[in-house]
Formats: structure tokens, C-alpha cells, sequence
């Protein structure tokens, strides 16, 4: 039996960022609705089981009130559902746990309903499990924005293997910070900045940055990784990442887009090739580390950290690969009975 998990997060979108930008808050009847989409593609595809990380949100009453409301109507027919036998802690801890039971069960691939902090999470602990972003937390630069639906449908292929692993599969970098003896990693951004504080955790005051490193930056994107994107890009594929250091007096200034409606002005002070592999460590001796946009660790002068990028760290599933290769094998052909 071929299965794909789903991690849905129900509180994606609610830190303190959109309350001091112009974010958006996605109702829980939306979010039931894309997994109600997402599930409609991975059944098209031939995906027999979904398994969902529960939640208190109110994603699973609208899940499955929307299913039987199907069902009833014959409108369309859904992979069987299944919610994990898990404790529910509505803290980033409840994403981690469930992408490791679905992992030691077996699932053929993980969709994450959430921002780039809720996808660090469930990469973190999937294991070698391929992911799959979908767009629902305030700042979304690592999940790609598309119609649940086709990623549905681009998982379900890879997942039964009707799209084979080289064309499904695609590797990504990840950036690997230690502390002295504790490893984090972050899939597109690790901030620096001054305040010796985790406080809302969220980061948008531009004038305490002092480094930015990043996977990616490309110029289209919104949060810290815009940065890099407007001043040097770096694109998801490329086999290097970038290191920016800040300064609010350094003479070339730049605008970025920090968050939904907010467009802060920062200074650019230098900016470095990240190599593979090569240590960097940050121009500050003590302060915080935001992790793809949220403050979690701090340190002072006697600890020691660095940042380094490593290559093929872990695998996404290509969307539009899967789909231009399904197009070009006739997959979706059905003849005439």
C-alpha cells in the first residue's frame, strides 16, 4: 500500500510578524480545504493511504466533515484517512514527532502544510523521507507557492513511482550551525543579530542584524533570504550559498522586503561565497541566531559557533518535473473503455 503523510500545521502564520506587518491569516477552514485538495491529486495519482498528523486547531473537523460531505455528494473519491496515535502539545515538538512515526512507518513522501520554520522542523527529523512545501506560514520562502492540487497529483506520482526518483527527486542545501556541542540546521536563512534574547522569537527589526547566511536568496523571495536576493542571488540549485554581514552604517544601503508589506532599509557591509563545507563564523562575538526567521539560540564571547553549508542535505519533491515528465509519458491519457 502505497502512503504519504501530511503534516498540517493548524497555528502557521500567527507570530508576532503579522501583527507588525501586513500579513495574512489563513482561517482553519482554508487550510482543511487545501488538504482536502492535496488529497484529491495524491488519489488521482494512486496513493491508497494518508496519514495526518493530529492537531487542536479544528483541521481535523473540517477535514473529514468536507470528506463525508463527498462522499455523500459522489463528487470524488480520497486516499482512506488515518490521524497518528500521537500526544498533541500544539508546540513545534508535535511536527517533529510526527515526521519521525511517519517515517519509521513507511510513508513514501511528507507534505507540510506551513512556513519555512515548520518545513526546518519536519525536515529535521524525517529522515531520508522526501518533502513537499506547501505555502501557509507568514514569510514562504522555502515552500514554493502552488495549487494544491498539482502538488497533490506531482506527489502521488512520485510516491507510486510513476515518475522515477531521478526526475522526482530533487537535492537540496541545507546551512549546519554548531554551538559548541549542539547542531541545528536551517533550510534557507540563519540570521545574526545583537539581542542577547529569544523574546516573540520572530525577527523583523532590521537594525540589530549583523550576518545573514543563506542557502538561497533569490530576488523575488520575501524575508531575510530577500536580502541576498537583491544584493548578490543565489538560486536553490546553485552548489554555493551566501554570507552577508550588516551594518546600518555601511554606505550602500538596501531596501528589502523583511515581511509581508514591510520594506526595511539595512546596510551592506560585505558579502562572501559560501563554499561547501567552509566554516564561517559570525562578525559579532555575542548575541542571538535566528533559524529561516525565528530566534532560538543565544551566545556569548566564550561560546563557540559556526555556519556551514552542506550540499544534498536532503530531497524535495520537483513539482513541475513530475508534472512535465507525466505530460510527456501520457500518464493522464485514459482511452475510451
Amino acid at each position: 500500500m502505497v502512503k504519504v503523510g501530511i503534516i498540517a500545521n493548524p497555528i502557521s502564520a500567527r507570530d508576532i510578524r503579522r501583527v507588525i506587518s501586513h500579513a495574512g491569516n489563513l482561517p482553519i477552514n482554508d487550510r482543511a480545504n487545501i488538504v482536502l485538495r492535496m488529497m484529491a491529486g495524491l488519489a488521482a495519482a494512486g496513493v491508497q493511504e494518508v496519514v495526518v498528523m493530529p492537531e487542536n486547531g479544528g483541521i481535523r473537523f473540517h477535514l473529514e466533515r468536507s470528506i463525508r460531505r463527498e462522499a455523500r455528494l459522489g463528487h470524488a473519491n480520497f486516499p482512506a484517512l488515518r490521524y497518528l496515535d500521537m500526544p498533541v502539545t500544539a508546540t513545534p515538538e508535535d511536527s517533529a514527532r510526527a515526521a519521525r512515526m511517519m517515517a519509521a512507518e513507511g510513508v513514501a513522501a511528507i507534505v507540510v502544510l506551513g512556513g519555512d520554520g515548520t518545513n526546518r522542523v519536519v525536515v529535521g527529523a524525517c529522515g531520508k523521507v522526501p518533502v513537499a512545501g506547501v505555502s501557509t506560514g507568514t514569510n514562504n520562502a522555502f515552500p514554493e507557492l502552488r495549487e494544491p492540487t498539482i502538488t497533490g497529483l506531482a506527489v502521488g506520482l512520485a510516491a507510486t513511482g510513476q515518475v522515477p526518483p531521478d526526475v522526482a527527486l530533487r537535492p537540496n542545501k541545507w546551512l549546519e550551525v554548531t554551538l559548541n556541542d549542539r547542531r541545528e540546521i536551517a533550510l534557507v536563512d540563519v540570521a545574526v543579530v545583537e539581542d542577547r534574547f529569544v523574546g516573540a522569537r520572530a525577527i523583523w527589526k532590521t537594525a540589530g542584524f549583523r550576518d545573514l547566511f543563506v542557502t538561497f536568496g533569490l530576488p523575488q523571495a520575501i524575508g531575510m533570504s530577500a536580502i541576498a536576493g537583491l544584493c548578490d542571488p543565489v538560486d536553490r540549485a546553485a552548489p554555493e550559498g551566501r554570507h552577508i554581514r550588516l551594518s546600518p552604517d555601511a554606505p550602500r544601503q538596501l531596501l528589502a522586503p523583511i515581511a509581508p508589506g514591510l520594506i526595511d532599509r539595512l546596510g551592506i557591509a560585505g558579502v562572501a561565497r559560501m563554499a561547501p563545507g567552509q566554516a564561517h563564523v559570525p562578525s559579532i562575538p555575542a548575541g542571538s541566531l535566528a533559524f529561516d526567521g525565528e530566534r532560538e539560540l543565544t551566545f556569548t564571547e566564550s561560546d563557540q559557533v559556526s555556519v556551514r553549508l552542506v550540499p544534498d542535505a536532503f530531497r524535495t519533491i520537483d513539482v513541475p518535473a513530475c508534472m512535465a515528465h507525466a505530460a510527456a509519458a501520457g500518464l493522464f491519457i485514459r482511452n475510451p473503455d
